[in-house]
């Protein structure tokens, strides 16, 4: 049986596709939008989400605690998108209006406020990068004041492709390709992170889907083919006490012999601690803006600070925020380190006011 005007699909085909899919899904089930989506809204027509962006946004907003405050995320969705000028919103400029929206609501802020406070906001990465001209320049040009505001300065030069591969060259070794250029491009951090990821863990695009993201069950034989003529026969035998470093032991057979490794425990070992909250009264204490995890400490006790500058970077579900300083001073106390997880307005420092 044919389909219709879809010539050369066979129906039987059709059903061998639907069935990857079912299967598919069930894999990632766990990043299912589903989860906390039920069906679509027309309002798209009114905030002028992308579709592909409007359940990742609803996934976002519920992982940092916005899910009952979505309708509110929407409608400064809206907002955001004036504020930056009426952006064509794809990926990554769409992505630069959904972490302005986030973070006016994580903080309260109207459109108004936000212009009004430009020059003292500590505003998501991506924002900051759009308005120094990371990914170009729009179309239509930056919206002023909020550029001038927000990040006062000139656009970047352009990117010199070759002095990029080069450099990639150099640190990661001749097998770059053009798309690991293209890549290291447009999302440079990431890059990184992959490539210092397959350094530390291998080809692990050899493994299967389920292996990957669920691990395999005790006493499960499976195969991995590194590469062609080459495979790996890996039976799972048991997973030891966790050790006073937070570590476990996971032993394994590999080829019929016996091997071990220490594997830290991530959530075991987690330390439950209760961080002060900034107080809003006291000028020169810093808090976390929305919650999330302390990805980068730039400043040192004693240190001194102007107004403005970077403190720390903050991460939560892809969405990075630079905690800028509020006043010229000097950094009395740091209540965070690297690694260190956050609520919002959680204490990261202190700092006395220059006299």
């Amino acid at each position: 049986m044919r389909l219709g005007r879809f010539r050369g699909i066979a129906l039987e085909k059709v059903f061998d596709y639907s069935e990857y899919w079912e299967v598919t899904r069930g894999l990632y089930a766990p990043f299912d939008c589903t989860a906390t989506m039920k069906s679509g809204n027309a309002d798209v027509y009114e905030n002028e989400i992308p579709g592909g962006q409007y359940t990742n946004l609803h996934f976002q907003a519920h992982s940092m605690g916005l899910g009952n405050k979505f309708k509110q995320v929407k409608k400064s969705y809206s907002e955001a998108n004036k504020l930056l000028g009426d952006l064509i919103k794809v990926t990554p400029s769409s992505k630069i209006v959904g972490d302005l929206a986030q973070f006016m609501v994580q903080n309260n802020l109207t459109r108004a406020e936000v212009e009004e406070r430009a020059a003292e906001l500590s505003f998501p990465l991506s924002v900051v990068e759009f308005l120094q001209g990371h990914i170009g320049i729009p179309h239509g040009g930056f919206p002023e004041p909020f550029r001038t505001k927000g990040r006062p300065g000139t656009t970047l030069p352009p990117l010199d492709f070759d002095a990029l591969e080069a450099g990639l060259r150099s640190s990661h070794g001749d097998d770059i390709t053009a798309e690991d250029v293209m890549s290291a491009a447009m999302y440079p951090k990431v890059f990184q992170e992959y490539k210092e990821f397959t350094g530390s863990f291998g080809p692990v695009d050899c493994l299967s889907t389920r292996l990957f993201l669920d691990g395999p069950k005790i006493a499960e034989e499976f195969q991995v083919e590194i590469e062609r003529g080459k495979i790996l026969h890996i039976k799972a035998l048991a997973v030891g006490d966790l050790n006073k470093t937070g570590q476990r032991g996971v032993f394994f057979e590999l080829n019929g012999q016996l091997r071990s490794v220490l594997v830290k425990d991530n959530v075991a070992s987690k330390e439950m601690k209760f961080h002060p909250k900034a107080l809003k009264s006291v000028r020169g204490h810093v808090g976390a803006p929305m919650p999330g995890k302390v990805i980068e400490v730039k400043v040192e006790p004693g240190q001194k600070v102007e107004k403005g500058q970077p403190l720390c970077v903050v991460s939560a579900m892809k969405m990075e925020t630079v905690v800028n300083s509020p006043l010229t001073g000097v950094v009395a106390f740091i209540h965070v380190n690297t690694d260190t997880c956050l609520e919002g307005d959680d204490l990261i420092l202190e700092i006395t006011a220059e006299e």
